[in-house]
């Protein structure tokens, strides 16, 4: 039963923690009200072309179409420098001077071609890209998470325009598409889009398909989208070769389009975004937003020659563009301007330029204008002044615009005269002033926020931290865990959930399931909060206690105050550091830096208060410190104590060669560790990180079980010890099998391909089912115990254990069973009497539990490991050492009575110090997508399993302390061995063998006890840094930096609290 209400009390507590990040989750990241309007060909408010005074085409809305058809070529990652070309550069990187078609059709024919730079808005994420380039709008923050979650779009966009107005839209590509546009293509040839290490399956079926549907007749949009280039940068990046190879495919699938193009067509060419010199994308780094666009046409479309460097377009500017082009409506939501470059007037009217581009502007504006309104009805988050302003300036551009279209008709000009043109050009100024300041007015509004529930979400993980902290320092003292921890404030919280739900219904108020879960939680804590004052206030022995401290007793409790407010300090500087910008960006360093001062101020600590061997804990339940046995002892235990320090730094030092950089950092190198074997040209030193690589895994598996030998944990039979032995060579096997099979290269012949993406598929197929095996395992019988008898005898001494731990508790069984036996016969053996009765062994009894959990443990590294680049196993070596540094030292340091806050605080920022050392970042472009397809080079067919991958992949060194939090209360009881062996103390007649981790036995109320306060401290460190970020990301959400650094910091910060 104690055990059963600390994990439900753990659980509890969590779920709190849920409540909390829920609500200010959506007060914090709201989504853009999406109005479901679409735009007609008939439209009132917009003016028909004949109004205007021009003629109107029978197959065109709003304004007469320049072309009838479209080729739409999206490559995706097609970054500026991609399409750029320079003539002058002899000595070109791999992604230079490729697309050369492009810069010589730019040089002679300037009116029929153009190069821009496209600026996408950040998420640059190919589903948010999309988006953006057919409904016109700008994402929001939150959109990001969708990018595996290709739900069908909702808003008005082109598609939906081509297909309302008769036009055929063939498509071809990136599958994604698929799904934001369902059943609206006339034909279409998808192709899986997630598998970033395959380079050529999507292109190759494009180039099947798009020559002979150029040269046909039944398509007037023609989509295709490439991926290579994406993929060859998610793979080995922008630098390598296969690069080259890429981009010089694309440069000969453009000559053949613009090639078979008639007169009627529109080439447009384009990258949804760019990419980071490491090949990713998803952030707002300057690589990452500034991508090319190229638009072709065999009839004259330019007025004037391109200037020497191209001009800028945002991606949303497109859609109003193409749209008028090819004679549909705009979508409905729109706010891009368009490029009133390649609206000029018909040869016949060439001084008409101006007031065609006015025309087009004037339509544009009246669009943009009509959803303004119509979005500020719907939605409250423009503010009335810039609503104000924006009509002000509509208006006067509409006035101008009506008058100087009624005086050239009066006057029975159709070609304006100079005073015309200069008051057009004005015109021109003013509406493309409009059109700009709706869109950044827009920009910074659709940041929206709730005050309201971000302040209740705050509270709430307020509220709960200091519920952990509580009880992690009283629980000993609690008369009922089981009431005051979980009946309580379970019955108090679902009461009070319930009541505002009956609420809600019988008031006609629409029922939100975060306000009733945020009830719930304030009963819960109301509850919690009560019943722990008051019996603390009458508790009478407290408070005789306190009454009657002497002067020795107030002396130590400020000792032991300061001992305690040292890692609390820190802990707090670590929580303030997230409102500064420049700690988040260097937070790796950082959190760095104040590990190591935790960790040494345990050390100074033990030699200021003499206690490097003193035996100095009298306590019932604390491991059994041996007695000292003079000063050559005492030296080797500092010196023991000083190498681990020693070491424990060296493994921080050496983990920062593994960090990854951030955009802000202009002078960081990403560590050489994080591109794969794959990416490495040179084969000697390819072969030579493999080979590391592979000596780090199997030296990892190798000291662990040398660890399971040293403590006698392999000499069973059962099934999980024979599973340690053959399993975990097994897995290190497969795993360099796949290692060596990411690592061969490309050149390869056809049937050598197909067998190694057959392995790449079938092997980490098997390490799953191996780690899964291991699980099930540990899970049915976990013991590793061997038990010897000295004598033979009928009566059984420990039945074999064949129940589930779901039926009957191993540790209430087997351990308890063995651990009485052992007493029984030590007591007999010590009797002088009875010297020849038989006697019992016990190998691995001591580390019955702490042997469990590191095969746990291993079995995770093993797989988060294959989750990760290979190069990275070093990284995860160095987790272990660092770890088991710690240990050693927190097994002398911790006292044994109560958990240790500063060991708490350390195994926390040790998770964080090594999210950054396995190369990650808080940034989504630091996201390894790649781990999503491990063993699913073929996609997915839901988002479940690779979110769960990319999750696991992310937050590895998250999920591997915690599980190992445990033994920061187990570890002391294994040093009980070590103490004893490290003295050469020759044993009295009385003495007992250490007992260990059996000492817990001896009472188990106060073990589970124990465990709960371990895991509240440590809920009570993660919650504290988590409520820093939340607040953080709370009071400067108007930041410069909200979006850039604060938010994803926030984000993935709350993530890595719920894995």
């Amino acid at each position: 039963m104690p055990r059963l209400v600390t994990v439900l009390s753990l659980c509890w507590t969590c779920l709190l923690f849920y409540a909390g990040l829920g609500l200010f989750l959506s007060g914090f990241l709201l989504v853009r009200v999406e109005l479901r309007n679409r735009s007609w060909c008939r439209e009132t408010a917009i003016p028909a072309a004949r109004e205007a005074g021009f003629g109107q085409d029978l197959n065109s809305c709003w304004m007469s179409r320049r072309f009838s058809r479209a080729v739409v070529l999206v490559i995706d990652a097609l970054r500026f420098d991609f399409a750029k070309y320079n003539p002058e550069n002899s000595n070109p990187k791999p992604y230079e001077n490729k697309l050369e078609v492009i810069y010589h059709t730019v040089l002679n024919k300037p009116q029929h071609a153009r190069l821009f730079q496209f600026r996408a808005d950040p998420p640059t994420t190919t589903m948010q890209r999309i988006k953006g380039m057919t409904t016109g709008t700008l994402p929001t923050f939150i959109d990001v998470g969708s990018n595996f979650a290709s739900s069908a779009i909702q808003e008005d966009n082109l598609i939906q325009q081509f297909v309302q107005n008769e036009k055929k839209v063939v498509f071809m590509g990136d599958d994604t598409w698929e799904g934001l546009f369902p059943n609206k293509f006339f034909k279409s040839f998808p192709f899986p889009s997630f598998n970033v290490k395959d380079l050529h399956t999507v292109d190759d079926g494009i180039l099947q398909h798009i020559y002979t549907t150029v040269a046909g007749n039944e398509w007037d949009v023609l989509i295709a989208h490439f991926l290579g280039v994406d993929h060859c940068g998610h793979r080995y990046g922008p630098h390598h070769l296969a690069m080259a190879e890429k981009l010089n495919q694309m440069n000969k699938m453009l000559r053949s389009v613009i090639g078979q193009l008639q007169n009627d067509t529109l080439l447009v060419v384009l990258g949804d975004h760019g990419m980071t010199n490491t090949g990713d994308h998803g952030g707002d780094s300057e690589g990452e937003v500034n991508a090319a666009l190229f638009i072709y046409s065999t009839l004259p479309l330019f007025e004037i020659k391109p200037a020497e460097d191209p001009d800028v377009v945002s991606q949303i500017d497109l859609v109003p563009t193409l749209a008028l082009l090819l004679g549909v409506p705009i979508p409905y939501s729109n706010i891009g301007m368009v490029m009133v470059d390649m609206f000029i007037s018909e040869p016949k009217l060439d001084d008409n330029q101006y007031l065609e581009q006015a025309k087009a502007l004037h339509i544009n504006a009246i669009q943009v204008n009509r959803f303004l309104e119509s979005y500020s009805y719907a939605a409250n988050d423009l503010p009335a002044t810039k609503l104000k302003y924006l009509k002000e300036l509509f208006s006067t551009a509409k006035a101008e615009y009506n008058d100087l279209i009624t005086n050239m008709q009066i006057s029975g000009k159709i070609v304006p005269d100079q005073d015309f043109h200069t008051r057009f050009q004005k015109l021109l100024i003013m509406q493309q002033h409009y059109l700009r300041e709706i869109k950044e007015i827009c920009r910074e509004s659709w940041a929206r926020f709730n005050p309201a529930h971000m302040l209740c979400g705050i509270l709430l993980l307020a509220a709960t931290c200091i519920h952990c902290f509580l009880v992690s320092e009283t629980a000993a003292t609690f008369e009922s865990l089981y009431k005051q921890l979980l009946l309580y404030p379970v019955i108090w919280g679902l009461t009070a959930g319930l009541t505002v739900y009956i609420w809600m219904l019988t008031s006609d108020i629409m029922v939100e399931p975060l306000i009733i879960c945020f009830w719930v939680a304030t009963g819960s804590h109301v509850s919690f909060h009560w019943n722990f004052w008051r019996s603390k206030l009458n508790n009478d022995h407290i408070a005789n206690k306190l009454s009657q401290s002497s002067n020795a007793g107030i002396q130590q409790k400020w000792k032991n105050w300061f001992k305690f407010l040292v890692p609390l300090g820190i802990l707090l500087l670590r929580c303030l550091a997230m409102f500064s910008n420049s700690f988040v960006v260097t937070e790796g360093q950082v959190v760095s830096f104040l590990l190591k001062s935790i960790v040494t101020f345990t050390i100074l600590n033990l030699k200021w208060n003499g206690k490097f061997t003193r035996s100095y804990l009298n306590a019932p339940f604390v491991p059994e410190m041996q007695k000292s046995s003079g000063s050559i002892s005492h030296k080797r235990e500092s010196f023991y104590l000083i190498g681990l320090l020693m070491a424990f730094l060296l493994c921080v030092l050496i983990s920062s060669n593994f960090y990854n950089c951030r955009e802000e950092l202009a002078d960081c190198e990403p560590s050489s560790f994080l591109k794969p074997l794959s990416r490495l040209n040179n084969s000697q030193q390819r072969n030579f990180h493999y080979i590391l690589s592979v000596s780090s895994l199997a030296a990892l598996v190798y000291l662990i079980r040398k660890w399971f030998l040293h403590y006698g944990n392999l000499n069973s039979s059962h099934l999980v010890v024979f599973f340690v032995r053959l399993g975990f060579p097994f897995i290190v096997f497969f795993l360099c099998c796949y290692w060596a099979v990411n690592a061969a290269p490309e050149e390869t012949s056809v049937k050598l391909q197909e067998l190694t993406k057959k392995i790449a598929v079938v092997v980490p197929g098997i390490i799953f089912v191996l780690v899964m095996t291991g699980f099930l395992i540990v899970l049915w019988n976990p013991i590793t115990v061997f038990v010897k008898d000295s004598k033979q005898s009928d009566e059984t001494l420990a039945p074999p254990y064949k129940g589930s731990p779901e039926l009957e508790d191993d540790s209430l069984y087997v351990v308890p069973l063995i651990y009485r036996k052992m007493q029984q016969s030590m007591n007999i053996h010590f009797n002088d009497n009875q010297m020849k009765t038989r006697t019992v062994a016990a190998y691995g009894l001591g580390t019955v539990y702490s042997a469990a959990l590191l095969i746990v443990l291993a079995l995770l590294t093993l797989l988060l490991i294959m989750l990760h680049n290979e190069r990275m196993s070093l990284a995860f070596l160095l987790l272990f050492l660092e770890g088991f540094s710690f240990l050693e030292i927190h097994g002398t340091a911790r006292n044994l009575s109560l958990q240790s806050d500063n060991a708490v605080t350390a195994w926390a920022f040790s998770a964080t110090q090594f999210f950054y050392a396995t190369g990650h970042q808080p940034t989504f472009p630091a996201i390894q997508w790649n781990a999503a397809f491990v063993g699913f080079i073929e996609g997915h067919s839901t988002n479940i399993l690779p979110a769960l991958l990319v999750g696991l992949n992310t937050f590895a060194s998250h999920i591997l302390f915690a599980v190992g939090s445990p033994l920061l209360l187990l570890w002391p009881f294994v040093r009980e061995m070590k103490t004893s062996k490290s003295k050469n103390i020759k044993k009295e007649s009385g003495d007992e063998d250490p007992m260990m981790e059996m000492r817990l036995q001896e009472n188990p109320q106060m073990f589970s006890v124990a465990m709960l306060q371990l895991g509240m401290q440590y809920l009570f460190v993660y919650g504290v840094q988590l409520l820093a970020s939340v607040c953080a990301a709370a009071v400067l959400r108007r930041h410069l930096m909200v979006w850039k650094i604060f938010a994803p910091k926030y984000v993935l910060h709350q993530e890595s609290v719920v894995k």
